[in-house]
């Protein structure tokens, strides 16, 4: 059962147009330094801003997934985050990471983990056939199932993620797309990427929520944060 939250508090935090500046600048100062980068979970590095960190685990506790898939991998602190919070839910919830480039070392640390037997792994491409139909085939028989988008982030390739695996996903449950913050950076944000503004997965998300009426942002979730490296990325399914 949720605990009570201060709406009113919310709702006026949300509407405070200059915390809205000051954390947008908070956002963009601590991304020179790589703030992303300072943290871990349980051992494992892990690139997320802290305050993202706390809302996904109210959503995992309160949805009680079967099952959490994550496209992108990078030194596995996410997985092992997901897998500790279905680990205090004493279920059997399990997490399974998709990278098209699994590092030798991520994988040896990943599996030598506490939480290992709630984590699996898949090298491919995330919008690769065979890697989707595997995914599929793991998600059989999975009551509720939550997807988390964090690989490529170009337009193109988030938004075929969020056509492949939003069937996936039910009434009551998630699709939490990253990075969408993109599209409020600097245009030279990132001078050796192949997304920027104008194609990231913020332009991808508005480009899914056209064509799909199965899900809307929960803009609950954003008014809460105020820091996010998600805003409007928090997808919540509405119908079967």
């Amino acid at each position: 059962m949720r605990e009570p939250m201060d709406e009113k508090a919310i709702e006026a935090m949300a509407a405070d147009a200059q915390l809205s500046e000051l954390a947008h600048a908070f956002f963009l100062k601590t991304s020179e330094h790589r703030y992303s980068y300072n943290f871990s979970w349980l051992g494992r590095p892990i690139i997320q801003y802290p305050q993202d960190l706390v809302a996904l685990q109210e959503i995992i506790w309160n949805i009680r997934p079967d099952l959490i898939v994550e496209t992108g991998i990078a030194h596995g602190g996410s997985l092992v985050f997901y897998a500790s919070i279905l680990e205090l839910l004493r279920g059997n919830g399990s997490v399974l990471g998709i990278d098209i480039d699994i590092r030798a070392h991520n994988r040896a640390a990943i599996e030598a983990h506490p939480l290992a037997a709630r984590i699996a792994m898949l090298e491919g491409s995330s919008i690769a056939a065979p890697i989707v139909k595997e995914v599929f085939e793991r998600a059989q028989g999975k009551r509720r199932v939550m997807v988390m988008l964090d690989s490529n982030h170009a337009h193109d390739h988030v938004l075929r993620e969020l056509e492949l695996y939003a069937p996936l996903v039910k009434a009551g449950s998630y699709i939490v797309v990253f990075d969408t913050i993109v599209e409020r950076m600097p245009a030279d944000a990132f001078p050796h990427r192949p997304w920027g503004r104008g194609n990231n997965p913020y332009t991808a998300v508005q480009t899914f929520l056209a064509r799909n009426s199965r899900f809307e942002v929960d803009t609950e979730i954003d008014k809460k944060l105020v820091i996010s490296v998600a805003p409007g990325g928090y997808l919540r399914c509405i119908k079967d």
